[in-house]
């Protein structure tokens, strides 16, 4: 039988789905609504377990020359700058799950996924195609652009984002909700920061409604940097991503001490989102339904503070482009497999991931016994070994 799908969105997820289903030998249709490929953003970090999914798509060696590995995570007080804990990446990682923990630039990624499937004459990859109509029948799902393109097939994977239009045919639960939370990043050439605010390792700082995370990008030249605050959102927030004014972040963050404070004076752009999920997935019914399934920040979109966005989203490829192959003449009963495979997983990074905002913002006498437990036993809270050992 001809093994044929079609993919909405072109993002990282998209492009992993793309590429994984390649490789199983699949053809697709990628239909991407921006006019070029590309991807916004500062950087992601990779944990073992998303390292491993990548080395099965053959794209250890393009990490390799674009991404970082710091050596180790270290946990300061953003007021009083102490260190609370450190919890040691590279070879300790490597030995430990398998897989190196990485960071890298999310324009890296995304490149080193489209260059991967670009190899493929499998992939029709088609811009500026914005959906306006889906239709299934018992055999196949249609999808029609604005700009009046057609296109059929047995299966459509929804890989289209946090506003995902695909969503609305699996579940109409309306639009994602806003958290509160504001997101400011930066990403600029070490060289031009004074050598004590360098880093070759990922700082995360926990301070009063406030945290910041930073680590290299680019081979370690580049340092990404992302500050999170509370604050309203005036507006519709699928219309934000607009530069932040820098003297509104330092105000916000007046609180943030030593090489963070510095940190934050020394940079004059940054990009400014708000950031929106939703509640933790409750059933497989939220993956996938007949011939449709999502993956990524279509079904489980996540706050940042687990660092798993990206990464869940290229564990969903991968095991969507598995239980496929496996049966591919039966897609509805393949995509159940799928949403049942991945469902509670994602359910349990959505709300790990909302609790670590909890605590990375906690004030006062909350806040200093978060320090103590941190100081005292340090890595093994860091640690999350049912997240790193992979699926």
């Amino acid at each position: 039988m001809h093994k044929k799908l079609l993919i909405a969105g072109g993002g990282i997820g998209g492009l992993a789905a793309a590429l994984a289903c390649a490789r199983a030998g699949w053809s697709m249709e990628l239909l991407e609504q921006s006019p070029v490929f590309g991807e916004v953003g500062a950087g992601i970090q990779l944990g073992p377990n998303v390292v491993k999914v990548l080395r099965e798509m053959g794209l250890e060696p393009g990490l390799q020359r674009v991404a970082a590995y710091p050596s180790q995570l270290e946990v300061r007080n953003a007021v009083s700058t102490e260190r609370l804990a450190v919890f040691p990446l590279g070879k300790v990682t490597e030995q430990r799950y398998g897989a190196p923990y990485v960071s890298i630039a999310r324009a890296d990624m995304h490149t080193l996924l489209l260059d991967a499937v670009r190899q493929h004459d499998s992939v029709g990859l088609h811009l500026d195609s914005r959906l306006a109509g889906i239709s299934t029948t018992d055999h196949s799902v249609r999808v029609e652009t604005v700009q009046d393109q057609a296109f059929e097939a047995p299966l459509l994977v929804g890989a289209d984002g946090l506003w995902s239009q695909v969503r609305k045919e699996v579940i109409d639960d309306g639009a994602p909700r806003v958290t509160g939370h504001l997101a400011f990043r930066a990403m600029l050439p070490q060289s031009t920061l004074p050598v004590p605010l360098r880093s070759q390792v990922v700082t995360a700082w926990m301070g009063p409604d406030f945290h910041a995370v930073h680590y290299p990008v680019r081979a370690g030249e580049w340092l990404n940097v992302v500050c999170i605050v509370h604050g309203k959102v005036v507006g519709d927030p699928q219309s934000w991503d607009h530069s932040a004014n820098a003297h509104e972040l330092r105000s916000r963050m007046s609180q943030a001490r030593g090489a963070l404070r510095d940190l934050i004076y020394a940079i004059d752009q940054w990009r400014l989102w708000p950031l929106c999920d939703r509640e933790p997935m409750g059933s497989a019914a939220e993956h996938a339904k007949g011939r449709i399934a999502l993956l990524g920040d279509a079904a489980h979109p996540m706050r940042p503070y687990l660092a798993q966005g990206a990464g869940m989203a290229i564990e969903d490829a991968a095991a969507l482009a598995r239980c496929i192959s496996e049966t591919p003449q039966e897609i509805p009963h393949a995509l159940q497999r799928y949403a049942e495979m991945r469902w509670q997983r994602n359910a349990r990074v959505q709300a790990r991931a909302i609790q670590n905002g909890k605590i990375y913002h906690l004030k006062g006498l909350a806040q200093v016994g978060r320090d103590l437990s941190l100081k005292l036993l340090g890595a093994r809270l860091i640690d999350v070994p049912w997240l790193y050992n992979g699926p």
